[in-house]
């Protein structure tokens, strides 16, 4: 008796050899069905990060939504996730152009703006706007992202684009979003005082310009190609999905402002969010009662929605 050879099978007696399997002389094996190709391996998505006031270059990755980045952020530098303010892309200037939002681009360099100096501003509101555009960085803190020339808190010179609010008349109000500060601030009464406790960036040094133009790190200025995007959710994992199209952004860009107008607020994700609304809604009507349904908290008046209707299906002013 013979031994089954490594692969338990042994060719015929007498038989021709073809790729190591026995075959009967003069007859082809039928071909069997094609074996399935194997899975497409997902890349490792890693991303390149400094501290913007300056630090060594770190690697993260493994992250699906804003709060778990900053986690990661956190754990690469030894510090904690609350010590971040916001994040940039492709600068560690102060600069609200480049803010992280929800895409970061497979090639976007990350630098982290951490918690510096607390001041205190005392403010009179002598007039119904403050002159001050708010947003939030997704995970608990809002800052400032516009401030209106002749605006009353543009002539508070120790208030700063990027300072991060953190109480109203020593009301906390970490964890709160960017819309939520701005209604509380609209409802503040005129002609009276009120205190605004602010946590300004951590500055960076001169010389740091000469440390973030290296292989790994993009070029500051440099411009969305419109190339694959890794988007955060808010719920549910990260996805990579391909970037808007120019028309997408423009819209995008539309209803931002809209958004700063009417409500005093930046928001890029919110602002695409509504761009799909109104995509796929045929008429003012239909996109009102669809983004009360998802975002009713913020209570758009009719006049903003037939704005940003008409921005996105008419972006030239066409009339229906």
């Amino acid at each position: 008796m013979q031994r089954a050879g490594r692969h338990g099978r042994q060719p015929p007696e007498g038989g021709p050899m073809e790729n190591g399997m026995g075959q009967e002389p003069g007859t082809s094996e039928p071909p069997g069905p094609a074996a399935p190709r194997a899975p497409r391996t997902r890349p490792r998505l890693v991303f390149h990060t400094q501290l913007a006031h300056g630090s060594p270059t770190g690697r993260i990755e493994g992250f699906t939504n804003v709060k778990e980045l900053y986690a990661k952020i956190a754990e690469v530098f030894d510090i904690s996730p609350t010590e971040i303010l916001f994040c940039t892309l492709n600068t560690h200037k102060v600069d609200m152009q480049k803010l992280l939002g929800g895409q970061i681009g497979l090639e976007d360099f990350i630098f982290a703006h951490v918690r510096g100096e607390t001041k205190e501003v005392e403010v009179t509101k002598t007039e119904d706007a403050l002159g001050l555009t708010i947003t939030d960085n997704g995970a608990g803190y809002a800052f400032i992202k516009r401030i209106k020339e002749g605006s009353i808190i543009n002539r508070l010179q120790t208030v700063c684009v990027g300072d991060s609010i953190e109480a109203i008349n020593d009301h906390t109000i970490v964890g709160c979003r960017h819309y939520e500060v701005a209604r509380m601030l609209r409802e503040l009464p005129r002609a009276q005082p009120f205190t605004l406790r602010l946590v300004q960036p951590k500055k960076a040094f001169d010389m740091i310009s000469q440390r973030t133009r290296t292989g790994k790190s993009p070029g500051e200025g440099r411009v969305a190609s419109g190339k694959e995007t890794l988007r955060l959710r808010t719920q549910g994992p990260a996805v990579l999905e391909e970037g808007p199209s120019p028309s997408e952004e423009e819209a995008a860009r539309q209803v931002d402002d809209l958004l700063e107008s009417y409500m005093g607020i930046r928001d890029s994700e919110l602002a695409s969010t509504m761009v799909e609304a109104a995509k796929g809604s045929p008429s003012v009507a239909q996109l009102a009662q669809g983004l009360d349904s998802v975002l009713g908290e913020f209570a758009f008046p009719q006049e903003f929605v037939a704005e940003v209707w008409a921005a996105v299906c008419h972006p030239k002013g066409d009339k229906e």
